[in-house]
């Protein structure tokens, strides 16, 4: 007989937007009348920009002519595409890249999920919590995890952020494989400095870790100070893979794309001891698994490094920051607590009177008619927090405050 994979069995049945969704429809179905706002899942609500527009219209037309038609494009992304990136995102911030260590994939959600595979499946590992969910149910579905006991996985280093520790990891105090970190931060919303930074980077070397950095938000950062890639670090590109997205910095939540950097530095030991690079593995597998990202949508994201799509992206950015501004002032002067919303898209935002984070969930639902995340789904960290995204329309968030604010004044 065939046998499953045993291993996906380990997951939680429960997954936190599906589970979302099952409560705000139920609320939907006996309350007909209710606009429910939501703030809590992090979908983007701006079109494009018009310069990404007419470049995947006129790559629209290129496939209607046999002249400049492109049918397989190589699974590493267009070159053009990965010069662009490596000039803009890094030579611009004075770190050098070469183009073969970019890798244009469908967005960041796949390539996080996926670069386990790089690695052996009996590697220790590290996460902050709270967490994006991706990083933990992956490495569960390949047996990394271990087994699911009161809330934790066995095989798996916690490392809580919390206000005592501004929300930012502490080094662990043994050593550990692979180390995911996310800054900015989602869900928390909150930075990691420089010197912070450094300090994970050392670690790494001395421990011969690997860190996967998830830089997806790294665009929202205001701050000068902030790091935007962890190969500003000095030694990062020795012990560091980074993900980046075009979803939350352009848009591209439906159009799909993005991009992973693996340095031809980065090495990881053989059971014999050898030394090998971990890019011709990505390339490998890449090819094996994956047959690139369209055409078009690659001709959209070469669109954001143009002058004028440079300019319209800074803009949208800036509404959705604005957005920020007016939920985290709103909240905070209702007396709430509020983390992040500065350098990035997400607010954490604590719940009053330490109410569990589901409860708070249903009283916002029931009682706004507003969405929002529940921090625990995030990690058990996470309880007592809620997670708002200011990726809504405008309006929408100026609404939210205002009955926000009547149903807790109520």
């Amino acid at each position: 007989m065939a046998l499953v994979n045993e291993h996906f069995l380990k997951l939680q049945k429960n997954y936190l937007f599906a589970d979302i969704a099952k409560k705000v429809n139920a609320f939907k179905a006996t309350h007909p009348e209710a606009n429910v706002i939501s703030l809590g899942i992090g979908d983007v609500t701006q079109p494009l920009a018009p310069a990404v527009i007419q470049a995947m219209h006129k790559a629209v037309d290129d496939m209607a002519t046999k002249e400049h038609f492109h049918g397989y494009g190589p699974e590493q992304g267009y070159l053009w595409l990965r010069e662009a990136i490596v000039k803009n995102d890094y030579l611009a911030r004075g770190i050098h890249l070469d183009p073969s260590e970019v890798f244009v994939n469908d967005g960041a959600k796949s390539d996080t999920g996926n670069i386990g595979e790089l690695v052996r499946w009996d590697n220790s590992m590290a996460v902050s919590d709270p967490i994006y969910p991706v990083y933990i149910d992956s490495n569960v579905m390949n047996g990394r995890a271990g087994v699911f006991e009161n809330g934790k996985w066995s095989n798996v280093t916690y490392l809580p952020c919390n206000e005592s520790n501004q929300f930012i990891p502490q080094i662990p105090d043994h050593r550990v494989d692979m180390i995911y970190l996310c800054y900015p931060n989602n869900p928390t919303g909150t930075v990691i400095s420089k010197d912070e930074l450094r300090k994970w980077v050392n670690y790494a070397i001395k421990n011969d870790s690997i860190i996967f950095y998830d830089a997806a938000y790294e665009a929202y950062i205001r701050d000068s100070e902030i790091p935007h890639s962890i190969y500003e670090i000095r030694g990062a590109k020795k012990v560091a893979i980074e993900f980046h997205s075009f979803s939350k910095t352009a848009g591209f939540t439906g159009v799909r794309c993005g991009y992973t950097v693996i340095p031809k530095e980065l090495t990881a030991a053989t059971m014999d001891g050898k030394r090998v690079e971990l890019a011709p593995f990505w390339d490998r597998r890449q090819c094996t698994k994956f047959n690139g990202t369209s055409y078009i949508s690659q001709r959209a994201a070469e669109a954001i490094y143009t002058p004028e799509g440079k300019e319209q992206i800074k803009q949208t950015i800036a509404y959705y920051m604005e957005n920020a501004r007016i939920m985290r002032e709103g909240l905070t002067e209702l007396g709430l607590t509020v983390y992040g919303g500065e350098n990035a898209p997400y607010l954490w935002v604590k719940t009053p009177e330490n109410t569990p984070s589901w409860k708070f969930f249903e009283q916002m639902l029931y009682g706004a008619q507003v969405v929002c995340t529940p921090g625990v789904g995030f990690g058990l960290a996470g309880e007592g927090f809620i997670r708002l995204t200011s990726f809504g329309d405008r309006n929408d968030c100026i609404e939210a405050m205002r009955r926000i604010k009547v149903w807790l004044k109520a």
